[in-house]
């Protein structure tokens, strides 16, 4: 029994298919499949059930699976207890952060803490919440920013910042010169939004609820589309197809030609808004290294957020 068949397993689990799950573990399908028929063959027992399009866990499997994320994540312990010896804020920290959250953040965080400690670079990784969220359990990363509620997993949470949210719309919209306008009025309008595992769409989807039920029906073409990412939102507001909502750090601070087709209107009260915070296992032990990044964070400068003291 090795880490790496430990690693396939889980993977496998957590995909319900070896061809995906080799993808995510950067091997081959027949070497990830071998190794894990090694392991089923050691232990004695069928941790997957094969067949059709889809693999499912078995009974026995599914405590098999819990048992080795324990053990992948007691494997990583071992390389924090050997990093105590040293410096703990020497050598790099993995930091995981949501796709609507890193490309406003990361530029002015990593200027901001190589000033600080240029010797604890960040390997970063982005990704969606319950993905973050495996891979810290996982060990695979060190801490991650992400934005609540977050399910009960057992980390430690330190607040960064709120987030008011931001409506935006073309330029030769009706609303383009509003001073603010109200959630009411939004239900009203084609949205644009993030497409499902983004909590970012929960969190607008909340403010509209309305929208959800488009999905599933023909007038949702009309009134609803989806886009890959907040970047590609905002161009598709440019060429006038709706309107949307973005965090408030989302928008420019510098204003360019492709700026100029989008207005950024405030919301009235009661303005929706999110709670973005740090999470880390609670056996990590580079508590300094946290402390630092937190402090890189809230020092970064991130436009259009109010830092938590």
């Amino acid at each position: 029994m090795t880490l790496i068949e430990l690693k396939y397993v889980i993977a496998v689990a957590r995909e319900k298919h070896f061809g995906r799950a080799a993808e995510a573990c950067f091997v081959s399908q027949p070497t990830l499949s071998v190794a894990i028929k090694k392991l089923e063959d050691e232990l004695g027992v069928a941790i997957f059930e094969r067949g059709g399009s889809e693999v499912s866990v078995t009974g026995i499997g599914q405590r098999i699976v819990t048992q080795a994320q324990k053990i992948l994540e007691a494997s990583s312990y071992l390389k924090e207890i050997a990093r105590q010896g040293h410096d703990p804020l020497e050598g790099p920290l993995k930091v995981g952060v949501i796709y609507t959250i890193g490309p406003y953040l990361l530029p002015k965080l990593v200027r901001r803490q190589l000033e600080l400690t240029p010797q604890m670079p960040l390997i970063l990784q982005e990704n969606f919440t319950v993905r973050l969220l495996e891979l810290l359990r996982l060990g695979e990363i060190d801490c991650a920013i992400m934005a609540l509620p977050l399910p009960d997993s057992g980390l430690e949470i330190e607040p960064l910042y709120k987030e008011e949210f931001i409506a935006a719309v073309p330029v030769n919209h009706r609303w383009a010169n509003a001073l603010s306008i109200t959630t009411e009025e939004l239900k009203q309008e084609t949205m644009l939004l993030l497409g499902s595992g983004h909590c970012f769409r929960d969190q607008v989807l909340e403010v509209c609820p309305e929208m959800s039920r488009y999905s599933s029906t023909e007038e949702g073409i009309q009134r609803s589309f989806e886009g890959s990412s907040l970047e590609t939102i905002r161009h598709m507001v440019a060429a006038g197809l709706g309107i949307t909502l973005l965090p408030k750090s989302a928008v420019p601070e510098i204003s360019t030609e492709e700026n100029s087709l989008v207005r950024y209107i405030p919301l009235a009260d009661p303005v929706p808004s999110r709670d973005v915070v740090l999470a880390w296992r609670r056996s990590f032990t580079r508590q300094p290294a946290i402390d630092a990044l937190v402090k890189a964070i809230k020092e970064s400068g991130l436009f259009g957020v109010t830092m938590v003291d």
